[in-house]
């Protein structure tokens, strides 16, 4: 494999981590570098992160029940509070779809996610919305 095509696969990983965990390409590329650029071992790795950041209180969750009509409207409404890193909207505690909402998610990014939502929740009766926050005390959890 040459050194393009292996810088290539690098960079979708890092956007992959950038666009599910919002963080830095910095912070992507050190958290894949500490687990040999595996890209699984690296999403489990930043699952648990935030997890622990979350205990720590440096991020909190909220949920919100909603049933499937309600969905997207409630999303614009988080979105427009502010203070957003995720939007995760599950069914009978399944996921169906995992939203990244950062400065940069918020146009082009969002647009995708919200058309597959619209999808997906039109199968189900009622939703919850589990919404990720920082606390207003801390900074970016990965940087």
């Amino acid at each position: 494999m040459s050194d393009i095509e292996c810088s290539g696969e690098k960079l979708d990983k890092i956007d992959e981590l950038r666009n599910r965990f919002n963080i830095s390409y910095s912070a992507a590329k050190k958290a894949l570098e500490d687990n040999n650029w595996d890209l699984v071992e690296t999403l489990i790795y930043l699952e648990e992160k935030e997890e622990q950041e979350e205990i720590r209180g440096k991020t909190y969750k909220e949920e919100f029940k909603v049933n499937s009509g309600e969905v997207i409207s409630k999303i614009k409404e988080i979105i427009h509070q502010g203070n957003v890193n995720k939007i995760r909207v599950k069914n009978d505690g399944k996921v169906l779809v995992d939203i990244p909402v950062g400065l940069g998610a918020i146009g082009a990014l969002m647009l995708p996610h919200l058309t597959v939502l619209t999808v997906l929740v039109a199968m189900f009766k009622d939703c919850t919305l589990e919404v990720f926050r920082d606390d207003e005390e801390t900074d970016d959890l990965y940087n």
